[in-house]
């Protein structure tokens, strides 16, 4: 068996002829792609070929779908609906994935509570409202709180107040206008003309005031209108000058020095005396306000030093006593001191009086003791600093840094 397998290898080797006496066909080349892939796979590509190949047949089945895609879009019309849809797609602008920040699976967003309460915006009053003073008001303070103008409230309650702010005490009711201006009671014999212009306004702006309730058509002759006595209206802008209820300023040694203040306390001509430096000391030991500032837009052109009844007063510079004694104008007991300079002071509300008319003082002298007399809702100084030139000045400015 094995020397037949021997016998016909051989004549396989040798071209020899089969035993059906033909001759074995010569071998057939291997096809082209055969020999390329027999390559690439003896230069160890033959994995990275198939990777590439399936690779690409991958992009060309996504490119015949979109073209699909495409045209079956192209085909089917959109619905107004989906029309809109497409257009927000289409012009949203694409987010980076990277920029969203994480949010924890717990949270559950913002909580929103129904508001129950309706802000309604504050209107402009129209009618006149009532103000009971308490324990601590001032003139300025009460202006504030209806942001108002200090004279309105003086002008708003002229028989309250007389022009002078200290009539203002615990208790008492004050009209608080809407509108910044003056509280006028009209009176027998009044004309427009006349009332508006001592009032600062026009005749008109009475008139058109809703609140005061008068008409052009029927008001007549603005020389003698159709106003019962008696009518209060309100005048929008309204101010005049205040009454001079304060102490008017006197004259000093270049000529004779005089208080020209009424008053049982009023001294005569004063030729001679001290004269002063020309600056000023503290007039009490406290340098502390107690209610009243100086304050020409209430009529109060002093300042009210706060202290106890019987603390001691001191003259501010030297010069001469031009008064001393009861005042009528609401001051009670009162000092003033002729300087020689051109400059007065005055000293009001004294429980005591420590000079006498003519009297020379030195800066710093003890003329008094600090009180509540005349017109005044407590114990405290009230000082004032004037001058020929000047009038009446504003205290703080002249007397040291407290």
């Amino acid at each position: 068996m094995t020397d037949e397998f021997q016998e016909v290898a051989q004549q396989a080797s040798q071209g020899e002829q089969t035993p059906a006496g033909t001759t074995a066909p010569e071998p057939q080349p291997k096809p082209a792609k055969n020999n390329w892939l027999e390559m690439l796979a003896q230069l160890g590509l033959g994995e990275l070929a198939i990777r590439i190949g399936i690779n690409l047949l991958t992009i060309l089945g996504v490119v015949l779908v979109v073209f699909g895609m495409k045209s079956f879009f192209k085909a089917v019309p959109l619905s107004p609906s989906a029309r809109s849809t497409a257009i927000v797609a289409t012009a949203t602008p694409s987010v980076q994935i990277a920029s969203i920040p994480q949010v924890s699976s717990t949270y559950r967003g913002i909580v929103r509570e129904a508001l129950i309460h309706t802000t309604i915006p504050t209107r402009p009053r129209q009618e006149i409202a009532q103000y009971t003073v308490v324990k601590g008001d001032t003139v300025i303070g009460i202006a504030e709180k209806f942001n108002l103008k200090p004279q309105t409230i003086m002008f708003g309650n002229y028989y309250t107040l007389r022009d002078d702010p200290h009539n203002l005490s615990i208790g008492t009711v004050l009209n608080i206008l809407p509108v910044d201006g003056y509280y006028y009671r009209w009176e027998v014999g009044d004309g427009l003309n006349g009332v508006a212009r001592g009032l600062n306004v026009a005749p008109e702006d009475i008139i058109n005031y809703p609140q005061n309730h008068l008409d052009l058509a029927t008001i007549g002759d603005f020389s003698n209108p159709n106003i019962q006595p008696g009518t209060w209206l309100i005048v929008p802008g309204g101010n005049r000058p205040y009454s001079s209820w304060s102490a008017p300023v006197g004259i000093t040694r270049d000529q004779p020095a005089s208080s020209r203040v009424s008053g049982s306390g009023a001294c005569g001509q004063i030729s001679d005396g001290a004269v002063g430096l020309g600056y000023f000391t503290w007039p009490a030991n406290n340098h502390t306000l107690s209610g009243f500032d100086y304050s020409p837009e209430t009529n109060h052109r002093g300042i009210d030093l706060a202290g106890e009844t019987g603390e001691p007063i001191y003259a501010v510079d030297a010069g001469v006593i031009v008064y001393a004694g009861w005042n009528e104008w609401g001051y009670g007991n009162m000092i003033m001191i002729d300087h020689g300079t051109g400059w007065q002071s005055l000293y009001a509300h004294l429980s005591a009086i420590n000079v006498v008319c003519g009297q020379s003082v030195d800066m710093g002298t003890v003329i008094g003791a600090l009180g509540n007399t005349g017109r005044s809702s407590g114990s405290h100084l009230h000082f004032e600093l004037m001058h020929t030139l000047y009038s009446k000045v504003n205290p703080w400015l002249y007397l040291p840094a407290p």
